[in-house]
């Protein structure tokens, strides 16, 4: 039988000088339920799979995603990500940008992460 190589999730270091993040629920606080809640549209799965897989940088504008959506509507799924734990968002001026919160949901949730990797594109 033959197996597949699984996706390889690209890990950046942080910059220095990284603005602090926008509030997020602790390690500890993580709902596995409330992650399903937020990964179950097929654009937030996408959002988080590009995440993982084709990052360019430490963290990422909505613009980047080239998902041709309003703004209040990409706000909205950025935001429901970053309250159920799965991203992590700083202010840069007028500018938000998100990353992955790789190490918490490994600790928290293992083999979550290549699971969602392993998904093929949606939501677009």
């Amino acid at each position: 039988m033959a197996t597949t190589a699984r996706p390889v999730i690209r890990v950046l270091p942080a910059p220095p000088g990284l603005p602090e993040p926008l509030p997020e629920p602790a390690v500890e606080d993580l709902r596995l339920e409330t992650i399903f809640g937020a990964l179950s549209g097929p654009l937030r799965l996408e959002i988080v799979r590009r995440l993982l897989l084709e990052r360019e940088e430490f963290d990422h504008p909505c613009g980047w995603f080239g998902f041709d959506r309003p703004k209040s509507s990409l706000t909205h799924h950025f935001k429901a990500l970053r309250e159920a734990g799965v991203l992590r968002q700083r202010q840069y001026g007028l500018e938000r940008r998100s990353e992955v919160r790789i190490d918490d949901l490994n600790t928290r949730f293992p083999g979550l992460l290549d699971l969602i990797a392993s998904s093929s594109e949606s939501g677009r």
